[in-house]
């Protein structure tokens, strides 16, 4: 499927919503920063820009299997919009090996990662913080703009078909789509906004530099 198939003038009013049962809530406890080598995940068995279906989960492990797959076979681009970098999410070496693999496999390929808060990231360390400082023409980290309007929960995009969402941050509950070109076109187009009005924060420059 390409985009020609889309009609131009999407938008997220016209897109089916997705019918979202919350498990109830529960306390985030991300596990100590571990710079170690951790045993290898496994990615989920969909195809990118192939699996139709939309793809349920609550629990941690289903939501890195999926986060995996994305980055695993993301050809173009990854972008990240989180809280704080989540470490018991992104902070392990198999995502870092994902990542690297897509940016040294074309100079144009990029990783672009918008946080609310990069204070954690930065004081405990993290695996993409230091992809960020080897790879500084392909790796970019904004601060969202303290007065733009928080679009709520976190997301993973995967080039322009896959989406993985937790629609509130303090659960796990969540879906992956990993085809679905119109609803992944409105999230990448909220998530460019957001960017552009995005900050340099001091501590990540510092860090990166």
């Amino acid at each position: 499927m390409s985009d020609h198939t889309l009609d131009e003038g999407i938008d997220s009013a016209e897109l089916p919503a997705i019918d979202f049962h919350s498990p109830g809530r529960f306390a985030l406890h991300n596990p100590p920063v571990d710079l170690s080598e951790p045993q290898d995940w496994d990615a989920a068995p969909f195809q990118l820009g192939q699996d139709a279906a939309l793809q349920r989960f609550s629990k941690p492990t289903e939501i890195r299997e999926h986060a995996l797959a994305m980055m695993q076979q993301a050809r173009r681009s990854l972008c990240i919009y989180s809280t704080d970098l989540e470490p018991w999410l992104y902070h392990h070496s198999s995502i870092q090996e994902a990542c690297t693999r897509l940016l040294v496999a074309h100079p144009r390929n990029q990783l672009r990662i918008l946080l609310r808060e990069p204070t954690r990231a930065v004081k405990e360390g993290h695996r993409l913080l230091q992809l960020a400082r080897r790879l500084t023409s392909s790796v970019h980290i904004r601060k969202l703009q303290p007065d733009y309007p928080d679009p709520g929960g976190t997301y993973l995009i995967a080039d322009n078909c896959g989406l993985l969402e937790r629609p509130k941050v303090d659960q796990y509950a969540g879906y992956a789509l990993y085809c679905d070109l119109a609803r992944v076109r409105v999230r990448q187009a909220e998530f460019d906004k957001a960017w552009d009005h995005g900050l340099s924060d001091a501590n990540l420059r510092s860090f990166l530099l």
